[in-house]
């Protein structure tokens, strides 16, 4: 039988507030190492963010990346110190919002909501893995052959970069794709707590088929290839939706 103490319940939502600060601070103080960690490696972090812009412009051994503020490369590493400490901090961040709310659910709600838990970091990374070895070759390629050489009458047009600026674009594209790739989790969260199913998903198809390529518009670079790169997956994901949405909804009704 539940307390009808008022006291009993403040120091439950008091002992509910210290532990979720507890875990805030632990999350704290573990990106902040972290981001000392990437710090000391963010040169290579970067490098390797620059690296398809390299393979393609290998040619020239002249090519170089500049920087016109006097504190600009100082604060693009940190910033990659920072991209890299969140990256590698979040699958701490998701074990602490899971240890704060499991206590909370019951044993069929845990085993509901932990593949969830799992798949929210592995789609992420899958959408950060596609736009660095599969998109961003094509798009690179795509705005490198704006360059024209100097001929009688007109200058030569090359690329110089900012590393801010790449750097921006760069993070802007992985974190896009990443978000797009959630779209799984989302639906399937969705119908599992009531708000869509199989069939609300599968009568709206036409509408995220045109919202996917209005997404892809928006995010990637302005050529054709890279859009399609991007709206196809995410309709894939999509239809991979639905037919989990039929099987959460078959085990809910059986």
């Amino acid at each position: 039988m539940p307390s009808l103490d008022p006291n009993e319940n403040k120091f439950s939502m008091l002992d509910h507030l210290t532990e979720l600060r507890r875990r805030l601070i632990f999350c704290f103080i573990g990106i902040i190492i972290a981001f000392g960690f990437c710090y000391g490696f963010s040169q290579h972090i970067f490098n390797f963010l620059v690296e398809p812009l390299a393979e393609i412009t290998s040619k020239d051994k002249e090519r170089r990346m500049i920087f016109t503020g006097l504190h600009e490369a100082f604060l693009t590493q940190v910033k990659v110190a920072f991209f890299g400490a969140i990256f590698l901090m979040f699958p701490v961040i998701a074990l602490q919002l899971w240890r704060f709310i499991a206590p909370g659910l019951y044993k069929k709600e845990k085993q509901g909501l932990l593949p969830f838990l799992i798949a929210t970091p592995l789609l992420f990374v899958l959408g950060a893995m596609v736009v660095y070895y599969v998109v961003v070759p094509i798009a690179w390629e795509f705005f490198v052959s704006f360059e024209q050489l100097a001929t009688e009458g007109n200058l030569a047009v090359e690329l110089e970069p900012k590393v801010n600026e790449y750097l921006s674009l760069m993070m802007g594209l992985i974190l896009a794709f990443g978000a797009c790739f959630e779209l799984p989790v989302f639906l399937l969260l969705a119908t599992k707590v009531g708000l869509t199913s199989s069939n609300g998903l599968r009568n709206k198809r036409k509408y995220a088929i045109l919202f996917a390529f209005v997404v892809a518009a928006v995010i990637t670079p302005p050529d054709v290839i890279s859009q399609i790169l991007l709206a196809v997956p995410i309709i894939i994901l999509y239809e991979i939706s639905i037919f989990f949405s039929k099987h959460i909804e078959s085990e809910r009704n059986g």
